[in-house]
C-alpha cells in the first residue's frame, strides 16, 4: 500500500498507484514546454521528417513574431490547456530548447525526508532536475568567470533513444579568504510549527557554528517573524562581536503564526539599510513555508521587495525545514527572487549548506544565466527536456537579457539532460549547447557554447561514465516519483524501481561516494513502499 507525504497539513492518504515505471511505447512527443503552471516532466518536441535543414543555430536576437503553434497545427489551448498543462510554444519548426538556469536542490533534499519516514513524496514536489543537481560533476572548469560547457550521452535500452547531458560549470569556488566579504540577513521562521525537532533547533545549531566560521570583515543581521517580524540583530561587523550574534541567535524560540510575507519584506528592508558596497550582500530565508497569516501568495511577496531586489541586486537563498514543507512557496520565492533553495533534515545537513555551501558561495559568478540546446533536424527526430518545469524561457527572449534567468556562483555544476530519439543511421552533428549570462558586476553579456556528436551516443548509459550514470541514475528515480500516479509517462529506457534500486547500489559500491549511497538508500526505500 502506498501512501504519500504532504507538503502542507499531514493527512494520511488513502492506498495509491503502484509506481509505474513503462514508457508509453509508440507515443510522438509533440509540444514544447512553457508555463510556470506545467505539470510535464520534459520539454516535448517533435521534428517533422520533412523539415530537415541545416543545423539549427540560436535563437536570433530579435523575436521571430507572433504566431505560435504546435508541430501538428494544434495551438496551445488544446487538451493540455484544458488541464492545466499551459504552455509556451515556440514557431514552428522547433529545433531549440531554452530555460534558465537551477542550482535548487531542495526537492531531493525533501524526497529523502519524507522516503526515511515511511511515505512516498506527493508528485508535485518532485522536480527531476534538482534530483540530478544534487550530484557534484567533475566537468572542465572554466579559468574565470563564466561557464564551461560538456555536451555527453549515451543510449538507452529503447531503440534510437538516448540521453544526452548537458554540463554547465563556474570556476571552482575560492578560499575563504580570498572570497569578497558578505553581508548576511538571516530571516528566520520562529512560528508555533519550528518547534518541532529538526526545524528550529537545527537552524539554531547550523548558524552558531557558521557564525564562528565566517570571517571577521562579514557581516550578519538577524529577522526573526512569526504573527509579526522583527529585527532582533541590524547588519553587525563580526568581528569582536560574535558573541552578540550568538547571544541573538540563542534566543531563538517558537511562538505563535507565520507571516513569512513580513518576515521577507522585514528581512530585505534590513538588508537595504545595513547594505555594504563592495561586498556581496543577501538575504537567506529559514522556514517550513507554511505560510498561515497576512500575504501567502510569493508573487504578492515578490511585489512587494522588488525595489530591493533589482535596484540593490540582493539574492533570496532558501532554506528549507520540517516534515511538512510548503515546497511550492518556497521554490517560487527563490525561482522568481533570483535565488535557489535547498533542504535540511539533518544536522549534518545543516552544518553543510550552512558551514560549507553558504560561505563558499557567496559570490554571484553570473546574473541572469540561460541555456539553450540546437538540436540538428538531420540527426534528431524528437527530444524532451528532462524537467525544468517552472524554469522554461521563449527560445527567441534567448538574448534578451530583460528576461530573467539564473542566478549562480563559483563552484557550481548545472546539468540539463535530455531524452532524445536519433533518427534511424544518423550521422555527425547532433546539438549545439549555449549558455549566456550577464557579468555581476557590469552586466555586460556573455556566451559559451559546447557540441555533441552522434559517435558520443555508441555505448549503455550502463556503460557510461560515473557521472552520467549518476545523473540517469538521479533523473530514472525522479521520473519513477513523479509517474507514481500513472499520469505521466517514463523516461525512454526506464528499468523497474527494483532493478534500479540495484544499480544504485552497486554504482554506489563502486564509486565509494557517500551521496551516491544516500541516493541508492533513498531509491530502495521507495522500492520497500511500493
Amino acid at each position: 500500500m502506498n501512501r504519500y507525504g504532504t507538503h502542507g497539513k499531514r493527512g494520511r492518504r488513502g492506498t495509491t498507484a503502484l509506481l509505474a515505471l513503462t514508457l508509453a511505447g509508440g507515443v510522438l512527443l509533440t509540444g514544447c514546454g512553457g508555463g510556470d503552471d506545467s505539470a510535464s516532466g520534459a520539454k516535448d518536441t517533435t521534428v517533422d521528417s520533412r523539415r530537415r535543414g541545416s543545423a539549427p543555430m540560436p535563437a536570433p536576437d530579435r523575436p521571430r513574431g507572433e504566431g505560435e503553434q504546435r508541430h501538428d497545427g494544434d495551438t496551445a489551448t488544446g487538451e493540455a490547456g484544458k488541464n492545466g498543462d499551459s504552455r509556451e510554444i515556440a514557431p514552428d519548426p522547433d529545433y531549440l530548447s531554452t530555460f534558465a538556469l537551477d542550482v535548487d536542490t531542495a526537492s531531493y533534499g525533501y524526497a529523502r525526508r519524507t522516503l526515511s519516514e515511511g511515505w512516498l513524496p506527493d508528485p508535485a514536489t518532485v522536480r527531476p532536475e534538482e534530483f540530478v543537481n544534487s550530484f557534484r560533476q567533475d566537468y572542465e572548469r572554466p579559468d574565470g568567470d563564466g561557464f564551461s560547457v560538456t555536451v555527453d550521452g549515451a543510449r538507452t535500452d529503447d531503440e534510437d533513444w538516448s540521453l544526452v547531458r548537458v554540463g554547465l560549470a563556474t570556476r571552482s569556488a575560492e578560499r575563504q579568504g580570498e572570497r569578497p566579504p558578505a553581508a548576511l540577513t538571516f530571516v528566520i521562521d520562529i512560528s508555533g510549527s519550528m518547534g518541532e525537532p529538526g526545524r528550529l533547533d537545527l537552524a539554531r545549531e547550523a548558524l552558531g557554528t557558521m557564525t564562528d566560521r565566517l570571517r571577521d570583515d562579514d557581516s550578519v543581521a538577524l529577522v526573526t517573524f512569526s504573527a509579526e517580524a522583527e529585527t532582533v540583530l541590524p547588519m553587525t561587523r563580526l568581528g569582536d562581536h560574535r558573541g552578540r550574534v550568538h547571544d541573538a541567535i540563542d534566543s531563538l524560540e517558537p511562538t505563535d503564526s507565520t507571516n513569512l510575507g513580513a518576515g521577507v519584506e522585514t528581512g530585505y528592508e534590513t538588508a537595504v539599510e545595513g547594505r555594504r558596497e563592495g561586498v556581496t550582500n543577501r538575504v537567506v530565508l529559514v522556514s517550513d513555508a507554511l505560510a498561515n497569516t497576512g500575504d501567502t501568495d510569493a508573487d504578492t511577496i515578490l511585489e512587494r521587495i522588488a525595489t530591493e531586489r533589482r535596484q540593490h541586486g540582493i539574492t533570496l537563498f532558501g532554506v528549507g525545514v520540517g516534515s511538512d514543507y510548503g515546497d511550492a512557496l518556497m521554490e517560487r520565492l527563490a525561482d522568481k527572487g533570483d535565488g535557489h533553495t535547498a533542504y535540511v533534515s539533518t544536522p549534518e545537513d545543516a552544518r553543510e549548506v550552512f558551514c560549507e555551501q553558504l560561505p563558499s558561495h557567496i559570490e554571484l559568478t553570473a546574473r541572469d544565466a540561460k541555456a539553450q540546446v540546437a538540436f540538428d533536424p538531420e540527426t534528431v527526430a524528437e527530444f524532451r527536456l528532462v524537467g525544468y518545469d517552472n524554469r522554461q524561457v521563449a527560445d527567441e527572449d534567448f538574448r534578451d537579457d530583460r528576461v530573467d534567468g539564473g542566478e549562480v556562483g563559483p563552484g557550481h555544476t548545472v546539468t540539463a539532460l535530455y531524452a532524445v530519439r536519433t533518427r534511424p543511421g544518423a550521422d555527425g552533428h547532433l546539438a549545439t549547447a549555449t549558455v549566456r549570462w550577464l557579468d555581476p558586476d557590469s552586466r555586460d553579456p556573455h556566451e559559451e557554447s559546447g557540441v555533441v556528436e552522434t559517435d558520443a551516443l555508441d555505448g549503455s548509459v550502463w556503460e557510461a561514465g560515473r557521472g552520467l550514470r549518476v545523473t540517469a541514475t538521479a533523473a530514472y528515480f525522479a521520473d519513477a516519483l513523479r509517474s507514481s500516479e500513472g499520469d505521466r509517462s517514463s523516461l525512454p529506457g526506464a528499468p523497474g524501481l527494483s532493478e534500479l534500486s540495484e544499480r544504485a547500489d552497486g554504482l554506489a559500491d563502486r564509486t565509494e561516494d557517500e551521496d551516491v549511497r544516500e541516493l541508492a538508500e533513498a531509491i530502495e526505500e521507495a522500492d520497500r513502499l511500493t
